[in-house]
């Protein structure tokens, strides 16, 4: 079992950061950071809150990351298997607690409406979610077992 887990940990380490895909998975990001960030900026500009900034910038940029990550990022995935969004959505949500996380400890210590404390989280988002899509939701067939399609 020990042995089989790190076969799989390199076998796929391999193609994570795989330099290509990262700088695809990098300028994908930059857009939706952009897209995002600005959008964090201007809720707050007009009083929205941190949490309701934070949550309207990640939104918008939600659906352009996933059409950009599974056309251009990780275009080795010819089409999209069964489960693609819902691993997509659950690698979204667990990178996101993560941003929300350093957002409600900054606001803990007293940082409000800081513009750095959102681009933190979305530097722990950004990593978070690169290694999700890479070991989770994009993964080409032939790391993939076909029955891992109806688990998801």
């Amino acid at each position: 079992m020990f042995r089989w887990g790190l076969n799989i940990l390199f076998t796929r380490s391999n193609q994570v950061f795989e330099a290509t895909r990262l700088l695809r998975f990098a300028a994908v990001g930059l857009l939706n950071t952009a897209l995002g960030y600005t959008i964090i900026l201007v809720a707050l500009k007009f009083g929205c809150g941190d949490i309701a900034s934070n949550i309207l910038g990640y939104a918008c940029g939600l659906m352009l990351g996933f059409v950009l990550n599974s056309r251009f990022t990780f275009s080795s995935v010819t089409r999209l298997r069964k489960g693609t969004a819902l691993r997509y959505a659950l690698s979204f949500a667990v990178a996101y607690g993560a941003n929300l996380a350093v957002v409600f400890t900054a606001l803990s210590f007293g940082f409000t409406s800081n513009p750095w404390v959102h681009l933190a989280g979305i530097c722990i988002y950004s990593v978070l979610f690169y290694l999700a899509s890479s070991w989770f939701v994009f993964v080409p067939a032939p790391l993939r077992n076909p029955s891992d399609d109806t688990a998801f």
